[in-house]
């Protein structure tokens, strides 16, 4: 399945969209096309991971698993689709229908939970990511979650620049081979601890 076209896109959040939108596009039509973003439920979750998966290079694959994967393995398709809307919850970003990225969040039982993000390549560097990040913290937030947490390689400049530009007060730091992340979300994100005051001026 191909990616609709990029150019000219205008992101949106809302669940509407105009047919017109997904008309057949001349060459010379640079109108805008409208990103939704919106919550996964698990009926359309495995339409929407294969669809990911295949946009993705990889290249890509290799940033957001961490290791080569040319096919995804039945059990990690499994896990990815297992969408409650609580323990794991997401948020998919489409254009005229087609699935273009997704982002996730999966608890780990004491108020935190870890973030992944992908989008398709056609779609990257368009603020999709960005978009669907900030929809994903306000989803975990409304869930209950206090603290989103993250692994990048070091290599994956992008997401350490995404996860800077939407969670400017996250934590990072290095664990062996990769970036880890840690950002309260909620009432916790406005509490102001010592730590908070010594990191500050250490950057200073």
């Amino acid at each position: 399945m191909t990616s609709p076209s990029p150019r000219n896109s205008t992101i949106v959040r809302t669940t509407t969209f105009s047919p017109t939108h997904c008309r057949p596009r001349l060459r010379e039509d640079r109108g805008p096309r409208a990103v939704v973003v919106r919550p996964l439920d698990r009926a359309g979750a495995g339409a929407a991971v294969d669809a990911v998966f295949a946009g993705l290079s990889p290249r890509s694959r290799y940033l957001r698993f961490h290791s080569p994967v040319p096919r995804l393995p039945a059990t990690v398709r499994q896990r990815l689709v297992d969408v409650d809307g609580r323990r794991q919850a997401a948020v998919v970003a489409t254009v005229c229908g087609t699935p273009v990225g997704i982002a996730r969040v999966i608890g780990d039982g004491d108020g935190a939970a870890d973030v992944a993000v992908a989008v398709v390549d056609a779609w990257q560097r368009r603020g999709v990511g960005r978009e669907l990040l900030t929809a994903l913290a306000a989803l975990a937030e409304e869930i209950g979650y206090r603290e989103l947490r993250g692994s990048i390689l070091p290599e994956n400049v992008a997401m350490r620049g995404l996860a800077a530009r939407v969670l400017p007060w996250a934590r990072p730091w290095f664990d062996g081979d990769t970036v880890q992340f840690a950002a309260p979300i909620g009432p916790a994100a406005w509490t102001v601890t010592h730590e908070d005051l010594l990191a500050d001026l250490v950057r200073r």
